[in-house]
């Protein structure tokens, strides 16, 4: 009888196989979350004429609704995040999935624009933890081998809400109105919140930082670097303050004119918590993920946003085809992050992105060239999608990758939540460049130039390489070498184990 040595991986067992149930249970609650933001997130743009009726609201007054989410995110992110650096992943999973559910509750009772305002504002502080916490849960849980597959299965469920807010839309609002749309939008948060609260902690964090605080009594605090005296304290609270000021003028009609100062005022801001946060050896790593994720947002984001619009102006769609349209859409985007997990864990991370990003290319402008054909249309766009916005699936892998598991989640998300900016100027700026030329081609130029860039950034490893100039210690991939999670994981996550030196991310 031949016996298999220690650390090998056992090639006869099946993937999932390795996955154990308690990994597979953190997985689907996280999924449900991330289903419940698409969810939202389409909601507010499914409904917005009926509630620009119902306040008696302008188009510009309107759409402020949905930027509203924006003005929060960056805070959420940073905030939600070191409180699963420093308390678990569990607790900020569990806080921010109540944040933005009682703000999705609250815009079901809105009685006008100010409230609804408000209630936007919250959705985006619990979004963006939502984000942070989840992933970090998640990549942290499962085996170190299948964490592609794993961001892909969880990101795959915000394609997954924005198919259900589609469908839905359609049987809810003409019968009950949009407020029940809202309402019912929090039904699946009990489902959640009872899966979690028999969770055990992520296993990455519970074996660093659980047994280090039991140890030592001392927990991470993400945020020391912005309190390390009173003046830098004062500092970054006006700093927070103004960056947060300067947003809500951008987003809403307050700041009409003088957008482009106060854009700058913003970034300005948020570059200097990044700064602090990054520290002498990570600065220029955190400045430069940001830059990349804001790229993503705004080769991605042209489309999600103004797809509907393009249908109806520029092709002629009635509503019902708009719906079908979008429905397939979204069906290709939870695709795509399903083949992105896959792909991700046989070339690498960074491999898969940059190789998914250059094969959508060949979809971008036939896509936007169809003119009567819905059926080539959606096969088109199922493509484009698939392999455009899909590879995002694996976006959270990569970002967290750069980051030690002590303050993973706060600095994934505040560095996510910043460069999602990008998803509320892409649409503006599709917009403009549409005044040029139809809407249909400045989409496929904005779309097809932007994922250049990202194409250069990721699969040339920009970012990391930029990090080294002033860090040469930084390691490759912070969650390749780590435990996968639990201590039932299989011998195969284990340090030092085959599967770890075999990984594509440590090439």
């Amino acid at each position: 009888m031949t016996t298999r040595p220690a650390g090998t991986p056992d090639r006869t067992r099946k993937w999932w196989q390795e996955v154990t149930p308690g990994q597979w249970k953190a997985m689907f609650a996280a999924w449900i979350g991330y289903l419940l933001d698409g969810f939202d997130f389409v909601l507010i743009t499914l409904v917005l004429t009926e509630i620009a009726d119902d306040f008696h609201l302008s188009t510009a007054t309107a759409a402020s609704l949905i930027s509203g989410a924006f003005i929060t995110r960056w805070l959420g992110g940073a905030v939600l995040g070191a409180m699963g650096d420093r308390y678990g992943r569990k607790t900020a999973m569990i806080t921010s999935i109540l944040l933005y559910s009682l703000g999705t509750f609250a815009c079901g009772f809105a009685w006008g624009y100010s409230s609804l305002f408000v209630a936007r504002l919250v959705i985006g502080l619990g979004m963006a933890g939502e984000y942070s916490a989840s992933v970090s849960y998640v990549l942290e849980s499962w085996p170190t081998r299948w964490r592609n597959r794993a961001s892909g299965f969880l990101i795959s469920g915000y394609a997954g809400g924005t198919v259900l807010a589609a469908e839905l839309y359609k049987w809810v609002v003409p019968h009950w109105g949009w407020r029940w749309m809202f309402w019912i939008g929090v039904l699946p948060v009990l489902v959640a919140l009872w899966v979690r609260r028999s969770l055990p902690e992520a296993g990455d964090w519970q074996k660093q930082i659980g047994a280090a605080t039991r140890q030592e009594g001392e927990r991470p605090n993400p945020f020391r670097p912005l309190f390390t005296g009173p003046i830098r304290a004062w500092i970054n609270v006006v700093l927070a303050a103004v960056a947060s000021t300067a947003l809500f003028c951008v987003f809403t009609p307050v700041g009409a004119g003088s957008v482009p100062g106060l854009s700058v005022v913003a970034a300005l801001c948020l570059t200097a918590f990044a700064v602090q946060l990054g520290g002498r050896r990570g600065w220029l790593l955190y400045v430069s993920l940001m830059v990349t994720v804001f790229c993503a947002f705004l080769y991605s984001w042209p489309i999600q946003a103004l797809l509907p619009t393009y249908l109806k102006t520029d092709l002629g769609y009635a509503p019902g085809q708009v719906t079908d349209v979008m429905f397939y859409a979204g069906f290709g985007t939870m695709a795509g992050c399903w083949l992105a997990g896959f792909v991700g864990d046989r070339l690498g991370t960074r491999r898969a992105y940059a190789c998914t990003l250059l094969a959508s290319l060949a979809f971008v402008f036939p896509v936007f060239a169809v003119q009567d054909s819905l059926p080539a249309l959606g096969v088109l766009l199922f493509g484009l999608l698939a392999l455009s916005q899909g590879i995002s699936g694996i976006l959270p892998k990569y970002l967290a990758g750069h980051f030690p598991t002590a303050t993973r989640a706060a600095s994934l998300g505040f560095v996510y939540n910043v460069g999602a900016l990008g998803g509320a100027v892409a649409p503006v700026l599709g917009a403009h460049l549409a005044e040029g030329m139809s809407l249909g081609r400045a989409l496929a130029v904005l779309t097809f130039g932007l994922t250049l860039v990202v194409i250069i950034l990721v699969g040339g490893n920009v970012p990391q390489r930029l990090g080294r100039l002033v860090d040469r210690q930084a390691p490759d991939d912070h969650l390749v070498p780590e435990a996968g999670g639990a201590g039932d994981l299989p011998a195969e996550a284990a340090p030092g184990s085959a599967a770890g030196e075999m990984s594509p991310e440590s090439a």
